[in-house]
């Protein structure tokens, strides 16, 4: 066969596709969400679609396709809506069927239960639960974190508080635990980046109306009450997981001054709004395939599909040990439309990210702020460093 001959054959196969040329390999993947009850949102607007997460699923899986078919790699996501009480049940199921790859979108109680059922046959993939205790004392071998901590967003929040010289804050809790565990992680950062919090009050839940008729009357009345007597302060900070208070907070405060955390300038993983470093490219994917804009849920459930997908074009194998060891070592990292590329923490398993700090449309700044830096990465002034950690895996 001639040198021409030959070339042509060999462009003849480059045609064909370069999985004729490689073994094929099929990664399998489960996106479990867990619906569990819950209050209504305060504003309509709020309403989680049907589809929420699971789009983000949806898209990082025909990514992951994109790249994989030329290397001969498919993958297949198989997505579960469960319950708290129906969720084991199917996961087991879906071990049994030979799945290796689960991302949970779920709480902390739940994370941490399936990643216990999941052992060593699954590696999992938390993209919902912040609590900074799964990454230190609730931490498993088998479980990474696409979501950030609540210390990463709290730190993103206390570094822009402390560059704009609002040093005082007045910190307002909840009174669920989850909120109380977010205030837990405002004191903390407060005190990492040289805040001042001036004085603490506790909102209590007391299950009343929300979205009546007359509830925008009472908020209005109650509220202003609520913060009377403050010493001086910059800045309100409201932790509010639950979901009780905070968006009442901007414009009803006693004192005329800026609301932060759970609402008002607020740290988040993704939001629509962000179009900075080829952001658009990925809103406008995403709105084209699922019909609405993405949210956080959505980002973080792309980002676990993203992290299985370029993990398998680098190790091209499959197997679930390769994989778990190539992802946190240091030849792993993940383009996210973030600025720069993410990492994962060999020593709690979270994703290195930087925070966006959303005011309304618009995105107000992203932390880390320049002014911090870090030996390492300066991604590492958000959340827990090596040295703090309490995770032991």
């Amino acid at each position: 066969m001639s040198k021409l001959n030959g070339a042509i054959c060999g462009l003849g196969l480059l045609a064909l596709g370069l999985p004729a040329l490689a073994e094929s390999v099929e990664y399998r993947v489960a996106v479990i969400r867990v619906d569990a009850p819950g209050p209504m949102p305060i504003s309509r607007l709020d309403l989680p679609p049907d589809d929420l997460g699971l789009a983000g699923a949806d898209l990082g899986t025909a990514d992951n396709a994109t790249t994989g078919s030329f290397l001969g790699q498919s993958f297949v996501t198989e997505t579960v809506v469960a319950t708290p009480e129906t969720v084991e049940a199917e996961l087991q199921r879906l071990l049994d069927a030979g799945i290796t790859y689960v991302v949970t979108l779920a709480d902390a109680e739940t994370t941490v239960r399936l990643a216990d059922i999941a052992g060593d046959r699954a590696l999992v993939f938390n993209a919902l639960a912040t609590d900074d205790a799964l990454r230190g004392a609730d931490c498993r071998a088998n479980l990474l974190h696409v979501a950030p901590s609540d210390a990463m967003m709290t730190d993103a929040l206390a570094q822009y508080l402390a560059w704009k010289r609002w040093d005082e804050v007045v910190l307002i809790a909840g009174s669920h635990p989850e909120d109380q565990a977010l205030a837990a992680a405002y004191r903390h950062s407060a005190e990492k980046f040289g805040l001042r919090i001036v004085e603490e009050r506790v909102y209590e839940d007391t299950g009343g109306a929300r979205r009546t008729d007359s509830g925008h009357v009472q908020v209005q009345k109650q509220m202003p009450v609520f913060t009377q007597g403050l010493p001086a302060h910059d800045v309100v900070i409201a932790a509010d997981r639950a979901g009780v208070f905070a968006d009442w907070l901007p414009y009803h405060t006693w004192d005329a001054r800026p609301v932060a955390g759970s609402a008002g300038l607020v740290p988040e993983s993704w939001n629509p709004a962000q179009e900075a470093w080829g952001g658009t490219q990925f809103q406008t994917r995403f709105e084209k395939s699922a019909h609405r804009p993405a949210r956080p849920e959505d980002f973080q459930a792309w980002m676990a599909l993203r992290v299985i997908g370029e993990a398998a074009t680098r190790t091209k194998g499959g197997d679930y040990g390769v994989m778990h060891d190539f992802i946190l070592s240091d030849k792993f990292d993940l383009a996210a439309f973030k600025g720069q590329k993410l990492t994962f923490r060999d020593w709690d398993g979270q994703l290195r990210q930087p925070i966006l700090l959303v005011a309304g449309n618009v995105v107000a700044s992203v932390s880390p702020q320049d002014e911090y830096l870090h030996q390492v990465s300066q991604l590492d002034t958000l959340g827990t460093d090596r040295p703090e950690t309490e995770c032991k895996k």
